[in-house]
Parts: structure tokens; sequence; C-alpha cells
């Protein structure tokens, strides 16, 4: 068994943070295109229903009916970000959470912040993050594991994450870039396990941030059983999701969204594969694994100093040494189009030579 040290990491630093004006980013993993019409069209319209409070009653049944789950399986948040803090205030009795890193931070920041001890369990770049049920203590109860995993852009086999299901325990799988993955021949999201209602206590976050660009919207959701469900309801503020958020939501399970996410996968595994490839050539740039959603991580000597470098020349990357599991020579990259991709690699290329230059 694998756990962190006492180490220290900064769990509040996000993407965000990198960002400035002027600069490419490459640091935040939302998509920069425009939104469709079926999409901002009734964002628009709800704007003329303001006075009333929120009614998440057809957003609900609408992410139910796309997730093959029953309405009460189902609880609107705002940003998926929410969801963490519902779990940890929620489930504050739970005697073990155990969260499986290298992954996004914000979960064991919500533990913490609500007063849990917190066990790490951290995979291993020599096994490519690859997540190794085996690793997870027997008594834990609450578990967090994100598929694909942010940072590491690894993709679980839904058959290893299933096997961290038990009676018992309460399993967290956070799915906010399912919607990035795409495989040949594969009409869904592969590896999800949204639509399993047989796994005991299994609930899975979505987001709708990603992929349509609502980061400043707010809405996500989780799904899970629904003898849990109230309980996690009752940890939220009333009238929490906002009524643009919710026609949102309702738009973004119809069917033409669903067929567009799909598209919108394929160019981006697309690109994604080209920007492996030119990183790979790059002198001393290793990618580990098989990157598999909208970002890829780096490991390169002196990564701190390349990433202020790197703005200065006119471009944002997300640093690695804030996730528990990587280090001071990690860097997270955004999948962006392949001009954006090629730009920068060919700075990043010019940024390694001159540090070698200067330090022979």
């Amino acid at each position: 068994m694998r756990h962190a040290g006492r180490m220290t990491f900064d769990l509040d630093h996000h993407g965000d943070a990198e960002v400035d004006a002027g600069l490419i980013d490459l640091a935040v993993n939302v998509r920069h295109q425009p939104m469709p019409a079926w999409l901002s069209a009734p964002i628009g319209e709800s704007l003329a229903r303001l006075s009333a409070y929120p009614d998440a009653t057809g957003a609900t049944a609408a992410v139910a009916a796309r997730h093959r789950r029953d309405p009460s399986e189902v609880l609107l948040t705002a940003g998926a970000a929410q969801a963490f803090v519902l779990l940890a205030q929620a489930l504050r009795g739970a005697r073990r959470p155990v969260v499986v890193h290298p992954q996004f931070t914000e979960p064991e920041a919500a533990l913490r912040n609500a007063g849990h001890r917190v066990d790490r369990v951290l995979l291993r770049e020599e096994d490519g993050f690859r997540l190794d049920p085996g690793l997870v203590p027997d008594d834990a109860d609450l578990v967090f594991v994100g598929n694909p995993t942010n940072p590491t852009s690894v993709l679980h086999p839904a058959a290893d994450v299933a096997k961290l299901a038990r009676p018992g325990r309460v399993l967290v799988v956070d799915e906010a870039f399912a919607d990035t993955t795409y495989r040949e021949r594969c009409e869904t999201e592969p590896e999800s396990l949204a639509e399993r209602r047989d796994l005991p206590g299994l609930v899975v976050l979505r987001s709708l941030t990603k992929t349509w660009g609502l980061a400043g919207l707010r809405i996500g959701y989780l799904l899970g059983p629904a003898e849990l469900v109230p309980r996690l309801a009752a940890a939220q503020p009333l009238w929490a999701v906002s009524t643009p958020a919710l026609a949102a939501a309702t738009a973004c399970a119809s069917p033409v969204a669903i067929a567009a996410e799909r598209e919108i996968a394929a160019a981006v595994a697309a690109e994604r594969i080209h920007l492996v490839e030119r990183l790979r050539q790059v002198p001393k740039v290793t990618v580990p694994g098989n990157p598999a959603s909208a970002f890829v991580p780096v490991r390169v000597p002196g990564a701190d100093e390349i990433r202020r470098e790197l703005r200065k020349r006119g471009f944002a990357v997300r640093r690695g040494d804030t996730f528990p599991g990587l280090g001071p020579d990690w860097l997270r990259i955004a999948v962006r189009d392949t001009a954006t991709t090629d730009r920068f690699v060919q700075t990043l290329r010019e940024v390694i030579r001159e540090r070698s230059e200067e330090r022979p």
C-alpha cells in the first residue's frame, strides 16, 4: 500500500490562476469554442424567467433520462465541485475516507475542510498511473477516484473501478471529463459507470463545464443511490442551481447534444494524439502512459522555470507540483487545435534548448 507522507500541497490551486490577459490558455481544461444555438437559445430564453425561483424538476428528469436513471437518483449541483462539498459534509461519519491520487485536488480539500482525516493512495508513473484496486484499504468507507483522471489523463477500465464498490462503502467516481473520451466504434463514453445502478454505494459526478464551456454558469450533477441522494440534497442550499444553469442541463441532456458531444470527443482525440506525438519529440520531455482526455501531463526537469519562461512568451500551462503524487518536474497541458499545439511545442523546444545551453 503506497500512501503519501506528510508533504504539503496547495490543494486550492487551480488552472485558472495561471491564466492572464494576453496569454494563450493551455492551463484550463475548458473548451474554447462558440456556444451552439441549441444551447445558447434556451439559456437566453431562461433570462425572462428570473423573477421566479428555480425549479429543477424538468432538468432533473432530462438528466435522469439521459443516463437511464430514475429522477430520485439525480441531484443537480452548482458545478461538480459543489458535489464534493456536499459529500464531505453529509458523510461526516465516514471512518476512513481515501482519495486516490494523483487526481483533482478539490475532493481532498472538501474532505479536510469538513474535518475528515484523509488517507491518500498514490498511483505511480512507472505503472502508467493506472488504478490498482488492491491498493485501496479494505476498511475505507468513502473512496474518491477520477475517471478519466485529472491531471494524469488516464482512463481506467470500468471493471477496475467497479471492483472498488462494496456494501458499506460510498465510492465516488469523478467523471467530469468523461464526455471528452473517445474510442472508435464506441457510440457512448468508454468506461463510464454513469448508468450502473447495480454497484452498491456508487456515486458518479458529472460536469457540463468542460465540453460546453460553461465554467461561469456552474452546472453539474451527481448520480447515486436513491437512499443517499436526499442526504446530499439536505446539505445543499435552497435553489442552489440557477434557472439558466437548469436550462443548460436540460439542453445538454438532449439527443442533439449527445451526438455533438461524441463528434467533439472524436476531434479532441485527434488533436490530443497530435499533441502527444509532438511532445514526445521534444528532448527531456516525458509523456507517461496513454492520455485519454482533454489534457496531457508531462514530466520535464526544471518545470517551474520552464512554466515561467513560457508565460513570458505568451503561453499559460498548469503547474503540476500542487497534485499529490506528482511534483516539481510536472506540467499539465490542455489539448488545443493543431496550429496552437505546433506553436506551443516549438516554443517549449526553444525554452528547453536555451536552458540547456545556459547549463552545460
